[in-house]
């Protein structure tokens, strides 16, 4: 079973690769760029040199992208959609210089129109992005905590987006733990992870499910709130994360933590608590 973690790129995004062996990584996670602005450094062949030849001496696999913050593909405003549209194309081509084969990316808002407005723009968003596309990133879209009015608390319609996308090689899924408990999925019940399993393989197949983005909750069921805690620490807890380690079909889908780092624990200890979980399985 492969466990690793989001990274920081400080420095130089080949940088990332050694602090992701540094701290015990399998697999990791980027952003390739900062999440937070529109603008971006191109990518010199120096520093895209350094990261591919970083990660082909590692044994670190599979890598991901997450996508900035800012795009919103469900959006209402014309302007912003074909926006989030470009900038979303430009982020699949910095991946694939890079050879990062999946980018995870949130469903966006839909600002205050409804749902299925909101649904439907991310459809034709995600099927016009694919249209003339010719790399080999898959883009992977992650379940939200539904807070905000943000699309993609419900795996159910996640799945739906999945299956209406015309290049479905090009097209997957990113789990976060935190955010389905947030929404009101209760991990610490394994029938409830046997159902959403069930969910996904009736409507997409399992095979969609490339990525978990295991995180703790710092507050409760159906809370509705983002807020990521240590594994086990939460109110998922120990209990729902040897649940999910004791499916055996998510064994072979890598687990990634985004927790926090703080005076109890750090994203080394958080690998190393899976690790212990695991064993006791």
């Amino acid at each position: 079973m492969r466990i690793g973690a989001h990274v920081s790129i400080a420095g130089s995004i080949e940088l990332s690769i050694k602090r992701a062996m540094a701290i015990g990584c399998d697999t990791f996670q980027i952003f390739t760029r900062n999440p937070r602005s529109w603008t971006s450094k191109d990518l010199t062949e120096e520093v895209i040199v350094k990261f591919r030849n970083s990660v082909s001496e590692s044994n670190l696999w599979p890598i991901y992208a997450h996508m900035p913050y800012l795009p919103n593909i469900a959006s209402p405003d014309t302007e912003m959609w074909k926006k989030s549209i470009l900038h979303l194309k430009k982020e699949l081509e910095r991946c694939d210089t890079l050879k990062i084969p999946y980018i995870i990316t949130h469903l966006g808002s839909p600002k205050g129109s409804k749902k299925e407005k909101g649904i439907s723009n991310i459809i034709k968003a995600l099927n016009k992005v694919f249209k003339n596309y010719k790399g080999k990133c898959v883009i992977l879209l992650e379940n939200t905590a539904g807070k905000d009015g943000s699309l993609g608390s419900s795996i159910k319609d996640i799945c739906n987006i999945i299956s209406r996308i015309k290049k479905q090689e090009k097209i997957g899924f990113c789990l976060d733990t935190c955010h389905a408990f947030a929404s009101g999925y209760d991990l610490r019940k394994s029938e409830i992870i046997t159902e959403i399993l069930n969910g996904i393989d009736e409507c997409i197949g399992l095979n969609k499910l490339l990525s978990i983005h295991s995180n703790d909750s710092k507050f409760d069921l159906g809370s509705g709130r983002d807020r990521h805690e240590h594994i086990g620490l939460g109110c998922i807890g120990e209990i729902g994360f040897k649940a999910l380690l004791r499916e055996k079909k998510l064994r072979k889908v890598p687990f990634i933590c985004e927790t926090p780092v703080d005076e109890r624990r750090d994203d080394k200890g958080n690998l190393e608590y899976l690790r212990q979980l695991l064993k006791k399985i």
